[in-house]
């Protein structure tokens, strides 16, 4: 059996975002990817949606310039032959200031003879602008009890 896509862009992902290693993700992205980073775009701009493969590189150059990944771990993962969809929890440090974030993401991703063609990750946002502002939200109570 054949290694699965999701194996190798994912390697490649990583190290292009810790190493600016960028050769072996170009060559696994489709010319017509269609990607989509679900989560709070004012704070963080390079979410969002994008297509083609430049727009793409852009964004995970993006990433590279503002974090590092310390650790992964993979909660769930499905595999089909031409797709992947998993729940990862990542441990990351903020270049610009050596914070440590923790967040966790689902991903959706669809091949096409081995290149990423769409991807869609969704993030745990609440938890991550917490993180980003240093401080915990309160929201307004929703229901009373009693």
């Amino acid at each position: 059996m054949t290694e699965h896509s999701l194996w190798r862009f994912s390697r490649a992902l990583h190290r292009a975002i810790n190493d600016r290693q960028f050769e072996d993700i170009e060559a696994l992205i489709d010319e017509d990817v269609e990607w989509a980073l679900y989560g709070p775009i004012d704070m963080f701009p390079f979410l969002g949606a994008r297509q083609g493969k430049e727009a793409v590189l852009d964004v995970i150059r993006q990433v590279a310039d503002n974090f590092h990944v310390r650790r992964f771990d993979r909660e769930s993962i499905m595999l089909g032959v031409d797709s992947a969809a998993s729940m990862v929890r990542y441990s990351l440090t903020a270049l610009d200031s050596s914070k440590p974030i923790s967040l966790r993401v689902a991903k959706f991703a669809q091949f096409r003879a081995g290149k990423l063609a769409s991807m869609r990750v969704l993030i745990d946002t609440f938890d991550l602008v917490e993180q980003a502002l240093g401080r915990a939200i309160h929201l307004p109570k929703m229901t009373s009890v009693g």
